[in-house]
């Protein structure tokens, strides 16, 4: 792994967070809220796979891309299991009943879930200084999740407290850190852009006709067709071009701390999109937060036998 290959999988990692970052309101416009709803969960979720899915096919097919070999399939099925069903249906039941403000203060652990299980699955080691930077970091995102929650009343009125949608958005935190950390693990061998295609073409034969038979009966607000949109093309598909690109270039270990941007990000476009405000607390922990991410970059990973020939592999993917 050169610096250039981890910089560049730095700011791929960078630039998917910032698209997966706008899936939060753009998921809450999807879904409406339990006293005005749009679209349906279940909808959202398999609908937004099967957007992504025909999209792949087209990829593929112009592409050619060659079938899977028969030792891709579990890590394919994993990151459908966690990245197609998983994150989505459960972010969107429970952005239901929170505000993408609460959603936020659960789904800023998904960078210490995202590399642990990096080190169980991909066998990756990290020095101490890294873990204390993750942890610093995730520490920072959820004491300013935590005032922000406290500030407007909490998701139900009453401050802070841990309600039943909590438990939906700890279970898309372990989902999508599996399903991350699966199609990293065999992006170099079939490319980043590929393995997302085949995740969604993988679960074609589910998204497609349950997507048509969920179809709404009742009229949507525009703005939820966008959401919709949104979730499907961009959060689905193009996002994971960058994503997994950025996780086999960079280590997957290393370019997960970027998720520690996400909630900001999200608060940020939740300004246009919901009316939220932005003031100087948002912008000073954001700067923190970028501050714990480049020093856990420069400690970063002590380089082993066991992850470089997977990143040498994955700097000559196409």
């Amino acid at each position: 792994m050169t610096t250039r290959d981890e910089n560049l999988g730095l700011w791929l990692g960078v630039v998917g967070v910032a698209l997966f970052a706008v899936t939060l309101p753009m998921t809450r416009l999807a879904t409406g809220t339990a006293a005005a709803p749009q679209l349906s969960p279940w909808f959202v979720t398999l609908g937004r796979a099967a957007l992504a899915g025909g999209l792949s096919v087209l990829f593929l097919l112009a592409t050619r891309s060659p079938l899977p070999a028969r030792r891709h399939l579990w890590p394919l099925a994993m990151a459908v299991l966690g990245n197609v069903i998983g994150y989505p249906l459960l972010l969107a039941y429970a952005l239901r009943v929170v505000t993408a403000s609460h959603a936020a203060v659960i789904t800023a652990l998904l960078p210490l879930a995202t590399a642990a299980v990096a080190a169980a699955v991909m066998r990756q080691r990290a020095a101490l200084g890294f873990w204390l930077c993750a942890a610093a970091g995730s520490v920072l995102v959820v004491l300013f999740s935590v005032l922000r929650a406290q500030q407007h009343g909490g998701a139900s009125g009453a401050g802070w407290g841990f309600e039943w949608a909590d438990l939906l958005l700890v279970g898309a935190v372990v989902a999508a850190s599996l399903g991350y950390v699966y199609g990293a693990k065999v992006t170099p061998e079939l490319g980043a852009e590929r393995v997302i295609c085949w995740v969604c073409v993988l679960a074609l034969p589910l998204t497609l006709p349950s997507m048509l038979w969920l179809w709404p009966a009742t009229p949507v607000a525009p703005s939820a067709w966008a959401g919709f949109v949104y979730v499907g093309v961009f959060s689905m598909w193009i996002g994971f071009f960058a994503w997994y690109r950025g996780l086999a270039l960079g280590g997957a270990l290393r370019v997960s701390q970027t998720q520690l941007l996400q909630p900001f990000l999200s608060i940020l476009a939740a300004v246009p999109l919901l009316g939220e405000t932005l003031d100087t607390v948002t912008l000073g922990f954001a700067a923190a937060v970028v501050a714990t991410v480049v020093l856990g970059k420069n400690l970063a990973i002590p380089h082993s036998a066991s992850s470089e020939p997977t990143t040498k592999t994955a700097s000559r993917s196409t």
